[in-house]
């Protein structure tokens, strides 16, 4: 019995462990045949991605996303270091005296923002303060608002002198400061539109600007621009050196070479600094060109190397004081100075009566080829010497007359006593009836002067007057008007209409041409009789002059 059990109970534990075995194994294959598939689809994605992309664009190289770094704070420092030192400015101007203000038009000096004279430039602003000399008497106060900047730690601030010219109270506030400081008016220079004032009361050393050097700052230099713009103090804007040596008024404010920029000034920047990357002043913001008033991309800044020159004699003086020889010309004559015989210099077009160029011996036409025996490249370049040179000193001007070497000793004079303000408005004077001449060749008609020419124009000299120009011709290039009278060309006296037609015969296209002629002031009040002044122009005759 026993032995019978034994025998049915092996069988059934073997068959159950065959069982056991068996589902085991079936597991593990399934969990393998599971595994493999998994994988094997993971890889052929992957393949079948990589073909994909290395059909669409196999030589290009995945982009990387650097690691995030800090952005430059340059300008951020700039801000900084430079915000205690510019100020906004805040004039306030009471109804002015009887009288007060026609006088101050007539000692004014000419601007070349002024409206009255716009002669092309009428898009150019002054930021503020000028406007108000037009206006009628109020019997309330009002008040004007501009910039500086501190340059000694004592107070003394320069600034725009049509930011507080006639005001009757100046005042300063200073940035992260509620408090506004009273200031006084040293002294001004109204040819440079320059003024310095002096804060007080404010009881602790002042930082001051750092001063550059203009004459190192290059087209394309980083700049940033400090001020108060419609009165929103230590605003801060950057841009580009634009341009240098800008003239943006007529040839009367020869010392005004301004550096553009494209830093964004607006009305309440004037006065305020033009800043380098060092953090240095390098110009004083004073004016824009703009249709709105508002800025437009084009500003400009006096350089800081005048303005230091300016503020020295005016601390030192109270006024700035500059030297003239007494001569009038104009900038850009390449053609005349070739016509002439020169290369380089200055052609004197006028000789102020009395002044110190007629008394030595210096005539219109010469051409000023050095000074004190340094040669004179252009206008500018004289002038700055002349204006440098002190007052009653002499010094040694060489010109050239009829390709010949003069030298003459010429003693410096006062610039505003040679040349004193121009009073009233500048008028045209009213246009005479002239009558159809003789076409020439260089695009003009002219006629033969008659004695009733000569007494309607008030015209007692020779020459022969130019009765039209033609729109675009060489005689509209180079400058000549209708009612101009001609009186050489190419230093050949012209008496008639046939000395003209005589000489235009013996010029070819690429010739250089020089015109004397004589033109009506357009100073001259309405109703008077115009005074007459030599006028020159020149250029090379093209290929088709008519």
């Amino acid at each position: 019995m026993v032995d019978s059990y034994l025998r049915s109970d092996i069988p059934m534990s073997f068959l159950a462990r065959m069982r056991q075995h068996r589902l085991l194994s079936v597991t593990l294959l399934l969990f393998t045949l599971s595994l493999g598939i998994l994988i094997g689809t993971l890889v052929t994605g992957q393949a079948r991605a990589g073909a994909g992309q290395s059909a669409v664009a196999g030589d290009a190289v995945p982009l990387q996303i650097p690691d995030p770094v800090e952005l430059s704070t340059a300008f951020a420092q700039l801000a900084r270091q430079l915000s205690p030192s510019v100020v906004n400015i805040t004039s306030t101007y009471g109804t002015p005296p009887r009288g007060q203000q026609g006088q101050r038009q007539r000692q004014r000096q000419p601007s070349p923002f002024d409206d009255e004279d716009q002669q092309g430039w009428d898009w150019f602003r002054r930021f503020f303060g000028s406007p108000f000399e037009d206006l009628p008497r109020m019997p309330f106060r009002r008040q004007g608002n501009g910039s500086g900047v501190v340059v000694d730690k004592n107070g003394y601030i320069i600034t725009n002198l049509h930011v507080v010219e006639n005001a009757s109270r100046i005042q300063v506030k200073f940035h992260s400061d509620p408090k506004q400081y009273d200031a006084k008016l040293i002294g001004s220079d109204p040819e440079t539109d320059l003024a310095v004032i002096k804060v007080e009361g404010v009881g602790r050393p002042l930082i001051p600007a750092k001063i550059g050097n203009s004459d190192a700052t290059q087209v394309g230099d980083w700049v940033i621009a400090i001020g108060s713009p419609f009165g929103l103090e230590a605003t801060v804007t950057a841009g580009i050196i634009s341009a240098k040596g800008r003239q943006v008024g007529d040839e009367t404010h020869q010392l005004q070479r301004f550096l553009q920029t494209d830093a964004a000034i607006n009305p309440g920047n004037s006065g305020g600094p033009l800043v380098n990357v060092r953090g240095e002043v390098i110009g004083i913001n004073t004016a824009i060109a703009t249709d709105t008033g508002s800025y437009a991309g084009v500003g400009f800044a006096l350089p800081i190397n005048l303005a230091v020159s300016v503020y020295n004699q005016i601390i030192k003086t109270g006024k700035v004081s500059r030297g003239s020889i007494g001569i009038e010309f104009r900038q850009g004559r390449e053609d005349l100075l070739k016509a002439y015989g020169a290369t380089q210099g200055v052609f004197v077009e006028r000789v102020a009566p009395g002044g110190p160029a007629e008394k030595a011996g210096i005539k219109a036409e010469d051409i000023i080829i050095a000074y004190n025996g340094q040669p004179v490249r252009d206008g500018d370049d004289l002038v700055n010497r002349v204006a440098n040179t002190p007052v009653g000193s002499e010094a040694t001007v060489t010109v050239l007359r009829e390709g010949k070497k003069m030298d003459f000793k010429v003693k410096i004079a006062e610039r505003t006593e040679v040349f004193p303000h121009l009073a009233g408005r500048r008028l045209r004077p009213e246009a005479p009836g002239v009558e159809t001449g003789t076409q020439a060749r260089f695009g003009m008609s002219v006629k033969n002067l008659t004695d009733a020419d000569r007494e309607r124009l008030g015209y007692e000299g020779r020459g022969v007057l130019i009765t039209e120009v033609e729109p675009g011709s060489f005689a509209e290039d180079i400058g000549l008007l209708p009612r101009d009278i001609i009186t050489a060309i190419n230093r050949q006296p012209v008496n008639s209409v046939d000395d003209v037609l005589r000489i235009q015969s013996g010029l070819k296209p690429g010739d250089p041409v020089a015109f004397r002629v004589m033109r009506a002031s357009p100073t001259t009040p309405r109703g008077q009789q115009p005074q007459w002044q030599p006028f020159f122009a020149a250029g090379t005759l093209p290929q088709n002059p008519n």
